[in-house]
């Protein structure tokens, strides 16, 4: 598929997808989330990529809905506009059994927090921020940011920024644990590019089996965990990249997983 609102590339068994609407912040209009969530299921489907890195293009990361471009649009459906462009983004996202690394290169506003809190890692530039700017237009939060803010933040805190759009600068996200690192713009490709690659070269079966373990464990009680940690483990035990990491361990070398 052609792509006019994303790039989609792929380098070192590492998938990176970049929204690419610059001039609007990478705002979301129809298309863009129509595309990424295409783009979304080729890095699924490709064998070859066990790591995704999603950023935006410019200087920003997303600012979330392009309000702009549904002004012209009467009764126009909220709920649907989530079901059919939002939510399948952000299901797609969380379901998928390899790690997805943000690199948060500038404001995730609105939708775009959302997007950026699904993530499995984030790697924030120093000038990074994160806002739930939903209640600036009368409207609550969505795409999955009820749902992930509370999980980073206190719920007290989750309250305060989801009703008074406070902005969190990258060095607030950090010490508040909603992002793995904050560095220099200038580092920020480099340090993206070192944690890629570290997931690019790890057991991606037992990756993608703890990302769903952590998923379930939000909403179940112990006895579920050890009942899911058990049978997972008989998985990950028949796996290649288990025999792999034996042997190179009584080896005494480096493994070398295959992600099967």
């Amino acid at each position: 598929m052609t792509y006019t609102c994303i790039k989609l590339e792929k380098k070192d068994n590492i998938g990176y997808i970049s929204l690419n609407r610059p001039d609007v912040f990478n705002a979301f209009n129809d298309e863009q989330s129509y595309e990424l969530q295409d783009a979304l299921k080729e890095v699924k489907r490709d064998a070859e990529i066990r790591v995704v890195v999603l950023t935006g293009e410019g200087k920003a990361f997303c600012s979330g809905q392009d309000l702009k471009a549904i002004a012209a649009s009467k009764n126009r459906s909220l709920s649907d506009s989530l079901y059919k462009r939002y939510n399948p983004i952000i299901k797609s996202m969380r379901e998928m059994p390899k790690p997805i690394i943000c690199r948060l290169n500038g404001v995730a506003a609105g939708a775009g927090a959302s997007l950026a809190l699904a993530c499995d890692f984030i790697i924030a530039s120093e000038n990074a921020s994160l806002i739930e700017v939903f209640v600036n237009v009368g409207l609550v939060p969505d795409s999955g940011s009820s749902y992930f803010l509370p999980r980073s933040v206190s719920p007290a805190r989750a309250f305060e920024l989801a009703t008074m759009a406070s902005k969190v600068t990258a060095h607030q996200a950090l010490e508040w644990g909603m992002i793995n690192r904050v560095v220099t713009v200038d580092e920020l490709d480099q340090t993206v590019n070192q944690v890629a690659l570290y997931y690019a070269a790890a057991p991606t079966l037992a990756i993608g089996m703890i990302k769903k373990m952590l998923n379930k464990a939000t909403y179940s009680d112990l006895d579920t965990m050890l009942q899911y940690e058990a049978w997972c483990q008989e998985i990950a035990g028949r796996s290649s990249d288990y025999k792999e990491g034996v042997a190179a361990f009584n080896e005494k070398r480096k493994p070398e997983f295959k992600g099967l």
